[in-house]
């Protein structure tokens, strides 16, 4: 990996982590589960970064709040945190990352809002509630039916992040794209 490579990985898992600072919100129905900014980053990193580097970037990130940097929205980090009912979808982060960055590669719109957008609701959302779903259902004793109702009332949230990582997406892509490669 080349040093610039190194730098735009650290810096989108430093953005994840200040993500992290915006409060969270939590539904009673969520089952633990807060809604936060940091699917944003996450969302942003596999569409910026691209696959490889968008999905290191959220490992980074990862890795750092199992060392117990308290980066999650509430303070929270350390292992207890892969444990707990949100574990799976911070597991999921890596996957979606990489599956934004993937699309964002193949999609065949010239619109970069539109690739954005897609790579977004498939990666970012799909993705990482396949993986966050059975987890809170085994976590916390939920039946796989009440798990994907409560990980639903997520879905409005996660469809304003993608929104908008279309739109920073859009800016930046059309800014930085071929100085940066982000499409690479």
């Amino acid at each position: 990996m080349q040093t610039r490579d190194l730098v735009r990985v650290s810096l989108f898992a430093a953005l994840i982590g200040a993500l992290g600072l915006a409060p969270r919100f939590d539904l009673p129905i969520a089952a633990g589960v807060p809604v936060t900014a940091q699917t944003l980053g996450v969302m942003l990193a596999g569409v910026i970064l691209g696959a490889r580097l968008g999905a290191t970037s959220v490992a980074l990130f990862l890795f750092v709040v199992a060392c117990g940097a308290p980066l999650l929205s509430g303070g929270r980090g350390g292992l207890g945190v892969f444990v707990g009912p949100t574990a799976g979808y911070l597991i999921g982060w890596i996957a979606g990352a990489w599956v934004v960055g993937a699309m964002m590669r193949v999609l065949p719109f010239k619109s970069e809002f539109t690739s954005a957008l897609i790579a977004s609701v498939f990666g970012g959302i799909f993705i990482i509630h396949l993986f966050g779903t059975p987890w809170l259902a085994w976590s916390t004793g939920l039946s796989v039916k009440n798990a994907a109702i409560a990980s639903a009332t997520l879905l409005p949230g996660d469809t304003l992040k993608a929104i908008a990582t279309a739109f920073i997406a859009q800016t930046y892509l059309q800014t930085f794209s071929p100085a940066a490669g982000a499409r690479a």
